[in-house]
């Protein structure tokens, strides 16, 4: 076992006296040891009740035959930290969290690991770490809250929060039912309810195989997720008895797959950040152009919150990811058949008796639309890439131009937007948010969902360099790249300049000759970094571009 290194032999008498000293007991200290990297954190509402997935996890190892140990990682909510200095810290910490377990398991010579994790950067960072080690893993996403409810209506955190501040600011709901809804939009622990980001990377994390069959979307507050923990840490045993690793779990085709139910369910853009940053970790080779090839191939066959009314309590009702698969496999030639941690393959989850409600989750055959659920654009405004959530915007939107009005900030343009300055026809366009402009690349929720609450959701477009939250819902653009410190044509857009978007083309461009863009460009200089110390400033130095997952790996 990797942890002899630590526990065999007379020269490691130190070690096992201080193993010892936490409690181990001699019958334990020849066992395999296993750490519990937990993103617990009373701070974050998708993790504050992972103290009782904790337990069930050890309870799950020692039955195995294992000895656990639990450690802390990092855990951001981005939801508390948008809108403000803090969300700069949001992307950056996908690498910390990596770099965290990465250094804990190989200073203490774990055996494997179970990666406890929830939201948003978390889970990326997890699996990143997981294949960066190439140690036995296994993912244990806890699942969405509880649907909110106020007055018999279902909120969800984007409805019954973020576009509620337009609706109270237009007028259209009164105080009363405002701070109702403020109450009662997140009334349980766990992820938020729609498909943001914590939720699409359960789903991926689930396809690509590190978890087990229905871990996606089982409720964090259910006892299905405490038996799934449980079993996860029984499973761990096995992985590491026999040898199998990320590396053959996480390979290519199981990240085509986890694009291709991506593109299925049309989730959250910063699904391509983390595919890309995952794919970069284990050395396989995924880009954008993958996503751009496979989306003119998958249909979106799901369409849930913030883009539609049902959330993922609808999904697992319906049959959760093996239904997804269950859908999908045979259907789609390009999903292949890949491993899972739980010793199934694909093709085994498809044809086993599993319930599927088609209102929820369409056959391939009759889908909700032949446009998949994501789309990367190009054009001379984004020569390297942009990415846009076309479940979330409306069909009369697909073809676009408007006018420009630019930003310097997410601020800057959120105070136009509450202020009335932005109307019907504008483009408008956020910049230096991008990895290194912002630095680390701020989620966009706040103007999206305000500029959806003002009633100008299918009359307004923005575009950014920065990215969006998964709760955001239409024609935004993110991603845009290169992105203006690295010298991007957006970082040259005047006031007034026409941008023309047409996404069943694939195209964003901004309409001013080559001759002035030229001109314009001689006299560009980017903005230098807005930090001078510490880790967003150590980060926008080495930080990747959007197109290529925003990573930090040298």
């Amino acid at each position: 076992m990797r942890s002899d290194e630590i526990k065999q032999g007379i020269q490691r008498t130190p070690h096992r006296a201080l193993l010892y000293a936490t409690g181990v007991s001699e019958q334990q200290i020849n066992k395999r040891f296993i750490g519990i990297a937990s993103s617990f954190s009373d701070l974050v509402p998708g993790h504050s009740g992972m103290r009782d997935i904790e337990r069930q996890i050890e309870k799950g190892i020692h039955s195995g035959g294992g000895q656990s140990f639990i450690f802390g990682v990092p855990a951001i909510c981005d939801g508390i930290a948008m809108g403000h200095s803090g969300m700069n810290y949001s992307l950056p910490s996908r690498d910390l969290i990596a770099d965290c377990i990465e250094s804990v398991a190989t200073a203490h010579k774990l055996d494997g690991l179970v990666l406890l994790t929830n939201c948003d950067k978390i889970t990326p960072g997890m699996i990143m770490a997981a294949v960066r080690l190439d140690i036995p893993c296994i993912v244990v996403t806890v699942g969405p809250m509880l649907d909110g409810k106020c007055q018999n209506s279902t909120l969800t955190m984007i409805r019954g929060t973020f576009e509620a501040i337009g609706k109270f600011s237009n007028g259209e709901i009164d105080e009363k039912i405002f701070k109702e809804m403020e109450i009662n939009s997140c009334p349980t622990a766990g992820a938020c309810q729609g498909l943001y980001t914590a939720n699409t990377m359960a789903c991926l994390t689930e396809v690509m195989g590190m978890s087990l069959p229905g871990c996606a979307t089982s409720s964090a507050v259910s006892a299905k997720t405490k038996r799934i923990a449980f079993d996860s840490g029984v499973i761990i045993n096995e992985l590491i008895e026999k040898d199998i690793r990320p590396s053959s779990i996480v390979t290519r085709d199981s990240i085509r797959n986890a694009i291709i139910v991506d593109l299925a369910l049309g989730g959250s853009t910063n699904s391509i950040l983390h595919l890309l940053a995952i794919a970069n970790e284990a050395g396989v080779d995924i880009s954008l152009k993958d996503f751009e090839e496979l989306s003119f191939k998958v249909p979106q066959i799901i369409k849930l919150d913030p883009s539609a009314a049902k959330t993922m309590t609808d999904l697992d009702n319906a049959g959760g990811i093996p239904a997804v698969i269950k859908t999908i496999y045979g259907n789609i030639d390009e999903m292949k058949n890949t491993l899972g941690v739980s010793g199934l393959k694909l093709s085994e989850i498809a044809s086993a008796d599993i319930w599927c409600d088609n209102e929820v989750i369409k056959p391939v055959s009759d889908p909700i639309t032949s446009n998949p659920g994501l789309a990367v654009l190009h054009g001379n405004l984004a020569p390297n890439g942009a990415v846009v959530k076309i479940s979330g915007v409306e069909k009369e939107c697909l073809e676009f131009t408007g006018k420009a009005k630019t930003f310097n900030s997410e601020e800057d343009a959120m105070k136009a937007i509450m202020d009335d300055k932005i109307i019907a026809g504008d483009v408008v366009v956020i910049r230096y948010e991008g990895p290194k402009g912002g630095p680390g690349m701020r989620e966009m929720l706040s103007p999206t969902s305000a500029i959806v609450g003002k009633g100008l959701g299918k009359k307004v477009a923005l575009i950014t360099d920065g990215r969006f939250s998964g709760g955001t819902r239409g024609l935004c653009i993110g991603h845009i790249s290169p992105e203006a410190p690295a010298g991007g044509i957006i970082g040259i857009i005047k006031d007034g300049d026409e941008i023309y978007i047409n996404i069943p083309n694939r195209e964003i461009s901004l309409k001013v000759s080559d001759e002035e863009i030229n001109n314009r460009m001689k006299n560009f200089v980017p903005f230098p970094t807005k930090v001078k110390k510490g880790y967003l400033k150590r980060y926008s130095t080495v930080v990747s571009s959007s197109d290529k997952g925003a990573v930090t790996s040298i």
